[in-house]
């Protein structure tokens, strides 16, 4: 029998949380599933979506993003009215917050990491509004969420820590993934310059600066390596990217790249020969996904989110997140040797209900009981 399904992201602009939302939905579409179903995704951009505007009904909430107040009008009252006239059988709620809503099942998909990282005050100079986020988040997190048919999460250990936060039980760990059409046929890095590439949006978890870090001491204590590391970041993001800047500009095989968008990072992936993914916090961690189609070397930071996330891909080692010598070392490793042994290799199992990829996370959506 044919479900009406309303899949909600009217925060989600651009980022990681952007791409999970695009993910899902063309799983929707390669699996066929809006021809059995009605879709119907809210959007803060009706631009950003126009791809499925022939398959599924898009409804814009330009103004979402304009401030709290609004985003928090649209989801405890506006959704409650709009539930009420679409009747929708299933409502999944992309962006963490429980909205006030009616509908036979209802699902909440948690990606922000927030409340799990214990920001200290001294970095509050590099954005107030994250500092907030990782105090107060856990409180929107909260509101309505034992309402929820389910809660989804993409990590075993992000499903226990809500689990002990909100006492919930019913809980789907989905990891995303991506097509593999959508990655295009890498080639490796034809010069003698080994190049490796870090590609994030520079908060201050993310440890920038231990790579700059890193990056210097590697050059000055080993001249004779020829190697360029790659940073998404301009200098112009938000004050964090602005110190990194000013601070290591003068470091010549550090390149500040800038933000790109997706498709351009794939085709950048086929010239790097290593990703460095090092960040302190992740609910999971899309470029080491991404990157694994390449074969090529990964390093990850030394904690449980990288280790689910690498899995059994072989090529990956790991580092302390607070070393500026470890990943060093790990980086002139990854010049000088053909490839890692991954000797923390996990299958990417878990102990809660389970799903492997947005088709099989669907289905259970569907068939909840």
């Amino acid at each position: 029998m044919s479900k009406k399904i309303v899949v909600s992201g009217i925060n989600l602009v651009d980022g990681g949380a952007l791409s999970v939302y695009y993910d899902f939905l063309d799983s929707v579409i390669e699996s066929e599933n809006y021809k059995i179903n009605d879709y119907i995704i809210l959007v803060s951009q009706k631009e950003l979506f126009k791809k499925y505007r022939d398959k599924l009904k898009i409804i814009e909430f330009p103004k979402s993003k304009k401030s709290w107040i609004l985003r928090i009008y649209y989801e405890y009252y506006y959704f409650y009215r709009l539930s009420k006239q679409i009747k929708p059988d299933i409502w999944l709620s992309m962006h963490d917050i429980t909205p006030n809503v009616i509908a036979k099942k209802r699902f909440v998909y948690c990606h922000n990491p927030s409340p799990f990282y214990k920001m200290p005050f001294s970095e509050i100079k590099y954005g107030w509004k994250y500092y907030a986020f990782s105090k107060f988040y856990k409180y929107l997190y909260k509101i309505n969420i034992k309402k929820n048919t389910s809660i989804i999460v993409q990590q075993q250990w992000m499903a226990n820590e809500f689990k002990k936060m909100f006492g919930v039980n019913k809980i789907i760990v989905a990891h995303p993934s991506i097509s593999a059409e959508k990655i295009n046929d890498f080639k490796y890095n034809q010069d003698n310059v080994f190049k490796f590439i870090y590609p994030s949006f520079p908060r201050v978890y993310k440890n920038f600066e231990l790579l700059c870090e890193a990056t210097k001491k590697l050059l000055k204590d080993n001249p004779e390596l020829k190697f360029k590391v790659l940073v998404t970041l301009r200098g112009n993001e938000n004050n964090y990217a602005s110190m990194l800047l000013n601070k290591y500009k003068h470091v010549s095989n550090l390149e500040f790249i800038g933000l790109i968008d997706r498709s351009k990072l794939f085709e950048l992936y086929g010239k790097m020969d290593c990703l460095i993914f090092i960040s302190k916090l992740e609910t999971w961690g899309m470029p080491i996904s991404e990157f694994e189609f390449t074969n090529k070397k990964i390093i990850a930071s030394k904690l449980p989110y990288a280790y689910e996330t690498v899995g059994s891909y072989s090529n990956a080692t790991f580092v302390d997140v607070n070393s500026v010598e470890d990943l060093e070392e790990k980086m002139k490793q990854a010049i000088l040797t053909k490839s890692f042994k991954n000797i923390n290799r996990q299958e990417k199992s878990s102990n809660y209900l389970y799903a492997n990829n947005w088709k099989k996370l669907i289905n259970i959506i569907q068939n909840y009981d």
